[in-house]
């Protein structure tokens, strides 16, 4: 049998990270304040702003924090409704719950985007709207924004799958009010743990640095205006959500890589997607008219497949060797949102319940040679063929 290529193991950390850590790991100097300038996590946050082109940028230590503290740097009142797409990771309404608000789920459509109609309606509930690009795959953003901004509502972008990708030429993550993005090691940039946050508004960057652990003056390392981090000192809670030095030296060398990583990433998956595409039985949503996509995972839906065929097409690829997430039919997934209970009962979502129980993940890191790729759509088209020759149950 052809060997299975590892789609999990992560790039290996540049050569150019290891001296700084073993300077940090020496020193022990791993706290972001305790250098009187220049801490790998501050020089971080000033390369991370100045690639995406923003004015300020804050590292954190998850996305989920840089959402969470987005939020409450909004200043909305508790109990606020925040719009979330019905397809996202569980973390992202858990960090509205963190944030004392209410997590209001819109439809998402067979390609896994926000459907638009039902976020139009939702739209006049809502306080704030946290767009998730989940898996990468961005939603209309022209047409999110002109009802948000026609609304007076603000947008957090969650594109912690997405850094790379692009919107009719305009990055993700740079075009709602914040933008949130991860370091964790399934995403581009691989620090184990850790996330930042970007925007250009400095009073809501001032608030979020306060709130991320930023007590008496160690604001002031921060190159935010000095009125805006006077304003808030002592007046807001410290939750004390701050990136290491340690993490920061791991990422700042693989910010270089990122146009390499981009670039393979989508080859590899348009690669797999062509073949898949070729299938009657698997199908590959197109990105939409101004999408430019950084993928490290393929995501495809099972069509005019039974249930039975569709636990079979799972269990065949699995016994060839690749293991393929099915989002709603893989148990306690953390992406389908009826497991979401800490909410309390899930509401009623045809659309999006329907695609999730149809739609399929599998991971397509950037080190991934065409040939390994071969090999992988090969087992997807020959795991759907064997399981749709068999009777319907």
């Amino acid at each position: 049998m052809t060997q299975i290529p590892n789609v999990y193991d992560a790039e290996p950390i540049p050569a150019a990270a290891l001296d700084e850590v073993m300077k940090l790991l020496t020193s022990a100097d791993l706290f972001r304040y305790t250098a009187a300038e220049n801490a790998p996590v501050s020089l971080l946050e000033q390369e991370f702003a100045a690639m995406m082109g923003t004015k300020y940028a804050l590292a954190v230590s998850s996305c989920s924090a840089a959402l969470f503290l987005s939020l409450k740097a909004l200043d909305l009142p508790r109990g606020a409704r925040v719009l979330i797409p019905a397809f996202t990771f569980a973390a992202v309404p858990s960090s509205v719950v963190h944030a004392d608000l209410v997590p209001l789920l819109v439809e998402c459509g067979e390609n896994y985007r926000i459907n638009m109609d039902d976020f139009a309606a939702k739209l006049p509930q809502a306080d704030a709207v946290l767009i998730s690009h989940m898996r990468g795959h961005t939603s209309d953003m022209d047409a999110i924004m002109t009802l948000c901004d026609a609304a007076g509502i603000p947008v957090i972008e969650d594109a912690a799958h997405s850094l790379g990708t692009t919107w009719n030429g305009r990055k993700i993550g740079t075009i709602g009010r914040i933008g949130c993005f991860s370091f964790q090691s399934y995403k581009m940039i691989n620090a184990g743990e850790g996330g930042i946050l970007v925007t250009d508004d400095a009073d809501l960057v001032a608030r979020a640095i306060i709130m991320s652990g930023a007590y008496e003056h160690t604001w002031m390392k921060h190159a935010v205006p000095q009125k805006a981090m006077q304003h808030w000192q002592n007046k807001l809670p410290l939750y004390n959500l701050r990136l290491s030095n340690l993490s920061a030296a791991i990422i700042r060398p693989q910010l270089d890589e990122l146009p390499r990583r981009v670039r393979d990433g989508l080859r590899n998956h348009d690669h797999v997607a062509a073949q898949l595409n070729r299938s009657p039985y698997l199908d590959v949503p197109a990105p939409l008219s101004g999408e430019a996509r950084a993928p490290d995972s393929i995501q495809f839906n099972l069509v005019n497949m039974t249930d039975a065929q569709t636990q079979t097409f799972a269990a065949q690829a699995a016994d060839l060797g690749l293991k393929v997430q099915i989002f709603g039919q893989s148990s306690d997934n953390a992406r389908a949102f009826w497991n979401w209970e800490f909410l309390g009962e899930a509401p009623k979502l045809p659309m999006t319940r329907s695609m999730l129980m149809r739609a399929c993940d599998v991971r397509l890191p950037a080190r991934l040679t065409l040939e390994d790729c071969d090999v992988i759509a090969q087992t997807l088209v020959a795991a759907a063929q064997n399981a749709t020759s068999q009777k319907a149950a």
